[in-house]
């Protein structure tokens, strides 16, 4: 009989990983402050912003994805805290 299977010993993040960064026409990678729907994408359910472990982003595209968000909560295209409006 084989031995059951074993449970893991760290909390894994197997979510299929979103890219945000957009490459320009000059080959410029950017993130768009104004696609809120891949932005919330990046968002815990208490509006908290999601870390690089979690979201498979770089060191540069992490801080331009904080930047968006910040940008857009700041424009009210995002809320700044989580709720029944996500």
């Amino acid at each position: 009989m084989p031995p059951p299977p074993k449970k893991p010993r760290f909390q894994t993040f197997q979510r299929p990983k979103t890219r945000v960064a957009k490459i320009s026409s000059l080959g410029k990678v950017y993130v768009d402050y104004k696609d809120t729907e891949t932005l919330k994408k990046m968002l815990s359910l208490n509006g908290k912003i999601l870390s690089r472990k979690r979201t498979g982003a770089s060191a540069g595209e992490q801080r331009m994805i904080t930047d968006a968000i910040k940008r857009a909560r700041f424009m009210a295209l995002l809320p700044y805290v989580g709720g029944a409006s996500m």
